[in-house]
């Protein structure tokens, strides 16, 4: 009772001795006394300089800071990007403070001893680029970058890590402005801690060439930049972690970060058998990784990635092992380097269960399938990347990058079908082995001129990728079919495959200025591939004991080539407030196949003619508006050409056409983004429609005795379209609590062309989401997370005898973490799901909840945690499909209730001086 009550004082203490209070004044100029748009205004305690609210000037100038605190006095400031700023004490003894209006200096110089003010700005609105103080923004101590992205306005993480910033996703985290172990985001944000971090940088995600030719980005999504404060630039720190539980589930993991300067060395380490990719050093939830919150809704996934690097199948249970390296240095002369190495090596097994309803016009029959998985790879992975800027208009980039995995996998599966009577059609066991080695390698070659300070540039770009695969598989079937004309059919069979692709490509991009902010841009872009494919299929041969009978009909041995040339002519005006772009593309396809063993020889040319379109307008740094057009073909795969069986399914033979035409999509959508710095509050809207000529589908003809034969053909007829929007607000009150909640409403309609036993229908799928979120925040004791959804779905088929499906699913979840009392951690995570698409043979809900207790000792340097997963032991693996021909019902290994210890130590050294806040000058006004 005395903690309940305790806790009750806490939270409400802050609204019984806090008052608050409104600043005003007016942001100019001095001498024109031109308004002054997004001036920084920001108020902080005198006692220890912590943030007490901020504030974003308006077009006029004009600006209203709002304050909710106890304290009697504040540091007021003002600040502009390329002014001086200017600071004054205010006393809050009456509820409404007037400043007038307040004239900023344009910076001239920068005197000698003066430390620059921006340092302690919370937030600035640059041109092109957010800025964010991390010092500003209050975190506990030992935060990682993920928990402070949570603090700042705008800024969301969802339970997977993803980021986005005011609706739009971040797809890039630099460190310092290079990448860090190549292009994952979370693993900066999960591994560096907050207490290192000077600034956050938030920028439009640009190629290389649009950051070294100043090019407007064409990329509606961000790239976050993390920079080191200057004194933890020169040392190390790292954190490792041991952990055992029931059930033998284990996880090591550790880490070790070196900076010296412009130079940086980090290596990465781990080993589990929780699904876990190991890098993540949460010190509440870091023992879950992708087996912990997801899994409720898909089934506790036993794959994921790293970096790029891929671990596991699919489903099940995968142990892993994995190791990186990154290295990256800036040296005198403009040259930059950096790399990184990746090891992994996975063991993964999984049992599935299937049940399937498959819907013909005049008939359905069911099937049964049963599977046993067992898998094994290891991978290797590298990249490095050479920058010389020779001067300040030439720059050369050289990038390879390397890869070699193995795999070895083995499938057991038993299969059965019966009549809508419940009659057995037929059955079949098999037993597949395949091992496969794949090597492969890349480079890129980029140099880029500039000429001028108009725009003008020339680039010439050269890329190859060179991959050889080598691999067998042995199939053991045995095929049963029953009724009037029942027989029996075994193969065995083992097939030996030996490919090689090689693919080169080298384009050239020019840009000419033709007027201020109006542009000619051209590219032109030739691609050539040559792919040399060996499949050698063998049947046992009981005379000799071995695989020595050759089978010719489905073995080949071809050669595909492919020449594709694109042209671009596009114009572009790049204006201040206003971006327009308008390109025509020409793409010309030719391919060529000869199968060598099958005298099957085909050619194909496919020449097309698109185009594409943006329009994005600037109302004002917090508001923008795109409107987007795009074409693009899609090309034949040269399986979905080949017109070769493929039985490696004994019910289900696939088979290419080389009839199929190149399919054509056209893309309209918009998109508009307001956020309001002053009220941090924001939204986002956004809608799209698809339109698809030629698509390339599916066609599947089922015979009497229910065995499937797949091809596929073009069809039109296609369309979709999506309409969503977001709304978010941030309450700060002192430096007491935050409280920050979204509403995000999503709504999808499909119409699609398919295919049922030859028979040709469409379906028509409705659905609409509306997700709730909440973020409490207490003085970094208490953080509380709340949110809910719900989703509609209707689909409707043209076939008579296809029934509507209507259904609705559910998800609630909370995720709690608390600090207090001092040094000890305990975390919640529950998630509540409801499948209304599940069948009654499987369940349609669950409650999923992983509880974490630690306790922090050896001066907070280690913590010893408790860690309890699927606490309920309510985890499960069920899922439905539904499909134009199909409805499936499946059921595999997941995870189940585990309980872990863990201990974790973490040590850091860094050199330098602490930072002088104490010497900090600004002019008074």
């Amino acid at each position: 009772m005395k903690v309940k009550i305790t806790l009750i004082v806490l939270l409400f203490s802050s609204y019984l001795f806090s008052q608050e209070y409104t600043i005003t004044g007016t942001v100019k100029e001095n001498g024109t006394k031109n308004a002054l748009e997004a001036a920084t205004v920001f108020a902080e305690t005198l006692k220890d300089s912590t943030l007490i609210s901020y504030t974003i000037s308006k077009d006029d100038g004009s600006f209203e800071l709002q304050l909710n605190t106890n304290v009697t006095k504040a540091n007021v400031m003002i600040s502009y990007t390329g002014y001086n700023s200017k600071k004054r004490i205010i006393d809050l003894n009456k509820t409404n403070i007037d400043l007038g209006e307040i004239l900023l200096d344009q910076q001239t110089q920068e005197l000698e001893g003066v430390n620059v003010v921006g340092e302690r700005i919370p937030i600035q609105i640059k041109k092109d680029t957010l800025e964010f103080n991390a010092d500003s923004f209050k975190a506990r101590p030992d935060a990682n970058v993920e928990e402070l992205l949570k603090k700042l306005p705008g800024v969301e993480v969802d339970s997977d890590g993803k980021i986005t910033v005011n609706g739009r996703e971040v797809n890039r985290v630099l460190v310092n402005g290079k990448a860090f172990f190549g292009n994952d985001p979370k693993i900066a944000t999960k591994n560096l801690p907050k207490e290192i971090i000077d600034k956050i940088q938030i920028t439009d995600t640009k190629t290389e060439t649009e950051e070294f030719t100043g090019k407007d980005s064409d990329s509606e999504e961000k790239t976050i930049n993390i920079t080191i404060k200057e004194e933890k630039n020169k040392g190390h720190f790292g954190r490792a972690t041991a952990g055992y539980g029931t059930d033998d589930r284990y996880q090591l993991n550790g880490m070790l970060n070196m900076f010296k300067g412009e130079e940086r060395f980090s290596i990465l380490a781990g080993k589990n058998n929780i699904n876990s990719s190991g890098f993540s050093m949460d010190e509440i939830f870091d023992m879950v990784g992708n087996s912990g919150r997801r899994s409720v809704s898909v089934g506790g996934n036993g794959s994921f990635s790293v970096n790029g690097l891929n671990f596991g199948f699919g489903q099940g249970i995968t142990t892993s092992t994995n190791i990186g390296g990154n290295y990256a240095n800036e040296f005198s002369d403009k040259t930059e380097v950096t790399g990184d190495y990746f090891y992994g090596g996975s063991s993964s097994f999984n049992d599935t269960k299937t049940s399937r309803e498959n819907i013909l016009p005049d008939r359905r029959y069911f099937t049964e399938r049963q599977s046993s998985f067992n898998g094994d790879t290891d991978s290797h992975r590298g990249n490095a990347r050479f920058e010389f800027e020779l001067d300040s208009t030439f720059k050369i980039t050289i990038a390879p990058r390397f890869n070699l995995a193995k795999s070895l996998s083995s499938n057991r599966t038993m299969e059965n079908a019966t009549d809508e009577d419940g009659a057995l059609i037929n059955e079949s066991q098999s037993r597949s082995v395949d091992e496969n080695e794949q090597q492969s390698f890349s480079n890129n070659l980029d140099v880029i001129k500039r000429f001028g300070s108009k725009g003008q540039f020339l680039r010439v770009g050269f890329n190859n990728n060179n991959n050889v695969t080598d691999g067998s598989s042995n199939l053991n079937t045995l095929r049963s079919v029953y009724g009037n004309n029942p027989s029996e059919e075994e193969v065995d069979q083992l097939t030996k495959i030996d490919n090689r692709s090689d693919t080169y490509q080298a384009e050239i991009e020019f840009r000419q200025p033709i007027i201020k902010n109006l542009f000619a841009d051209l590219e032109y872009r030739y691609n050539w591939q040559n792919q040399e494919n060996s499949r050698i299929v063998n049947d046992f041969d009981a005379a000799s004991n071995g695989y020595t009978d050759f089978n010719a009909d489905l073995s080949s041995e071809f050669t595909f080539k492919n020449i594709q040339q694109r042209s671009t002519f596009g114009i572009n005006y790049e204006g201040e407030a206003l971006s327009v772009r308008v390109n025509a593309n020409y793409q010309n396809t030719e391919m060529n196949n000869n199968d060598r063993l099958q005298n099957l020889e085909f050619d194909k040319d496919f020449n097309n003619i698109f185009f594409s379109s943006r329009v994005r307008y600037t109302l004002s740094r917090n508001k923008r508006i795109r409107f987007d057009y795009r074409s693009s073909v899609d090309i034949p795969s040269l399986s979905q050409l080949q017109p070769i069986e493929n039985i490696s399914n004994p019910t289900n033979i696939v088979v290419g056409n080389p009839d199929l035409d190149a399919a054509l999509s056209h893309r309209v959508s918009f998109n508009y983004n307001n956020f309001d710095w002053r009220s941090r509050s924001g939204m986002f809207i956004y809608g799209a429609m698809n339109f698809e000529n030629d698509k390339i589908t599916r066609f599947t003809v089922t015979d009497d005795n229910f065995i499937r034969r797949t091809s596929y053909t073009n069809v039109d007829g296609n369309y979709s379209a999506n309409v969503g929007a977001s709304y978010g607000k941030q309450i700060k009150k002192d430096t007491t609590y935050t409280l920050g909640w979204r509403l995000r409403l999503n709504s999808g309609y499909n119409n699609d062309v398919s295919f049922s036993n030859g028979v040709e229908f469409t379906s028509k799928n409705f659905s609409f989401t509306p997700r709730l979120t909440f973020d409490y925040n207490y003085k970094e004791l208490i953080d509380i997370e709340p949110g809910y959804s719900i989703t509609f779905n209707n689909t409707s088929y043209t076939l008579d005898n296809l029934d509507k499906v209507k259904f609705i699913t559910h998800n609630a979840e909370l995720r709690t973490s608390t600090y207090w009392p001092k040094n000890i951690i305990w975390g919640n995570d529950i998630v509540y799901s409801y499948n209304g698409n599940v069948s009654e043979g499987f369940d349609k809900s669950s409650v999923f909840w992983n509880m974490s207790l630690g306790v922090q000792m050896f001066k907070e340097k280690g913590t010893l945690k408790l860690l309890a997963y699927d606490l309920l032991d309510q985890n499960i693996n069920t899922r439905r499909t539904v499909a134009e021909d199909y409805i499936q019902d499946s059921q595999g290994t997941v995870l189940q209730r585990y309980f872990m210890l863990s201990f974790t130590w973490k040590f850091d050294k860094f050199g330098g001086k602490a930072p002088q806040r104490g010497g900090m000058r600004f002019r008074r006004f």
